[in-house]
């Protein structure tokens, strides 16, 4: 099963950048516009909770950009190997810059700042992000 998402991940970076791109129509395909599917945003603060809802729901395919903001009220970590395993992610930006990572285990603020992800959610299931050793700052994560 491994083998078989890890190849299909590999076939979906390696035709999105054709995918991406029709001259005359700007984005198509999966990163177009009409692909895109709304998440809220989190607000990371020591003691306080991501998402006061606990649970953001996801569908498979869609096209997604997760904001999250530290307010550097301490030097805190978002862990989520298994989530970031279950997407694609087309970049990370943090104060301008792009980044396009093959893979990503966890994201550290060691100061006030924020970090955009866009990604495209592929592998169905339930998945936990948040703060290591913490229930309150931990949020479920649904791929539909």
């Amino acid at each position: 099963m491994r083998i078989l998402l890890s190849a299909i991940m590999i076939f979906v970076s390696m035709t999105l950048g054709t995918l991406a791109h029709d001259e005359n129509f700007g984005q198509a395909g999966v990163l177009s516009k009409k692909n895109r599917g709304k998440i809220p945003g989190l607000i990371l603060s020591s003691g306080e909770p991501l998402l006061n809802n606990k649970q953001i729901k996801l569908e498979s395919g869609k096209y997604y950009e997760l904001e999250i903001t530290a307010d550097g009220s301490q030097e805190l970590a978002l862990a989520g190997a298994e989530f970031f395993r279950a997407i694609w992610i087309d970049e990370i930006v943090i104060e301008g810059i792009e980044i396009r990572p093959l893979g990503v285990d966890s994201l550290e603020f060691d100061e006030a700042g924020a970090v955009e992800i866009s990604f495209l959610a592929i592998k169905p299931g339930t998945y936990r992000f948040g703060v290591p050793g913490s229930d309150l700052q931990t949020v479920e994560i649904v791929i539909e």
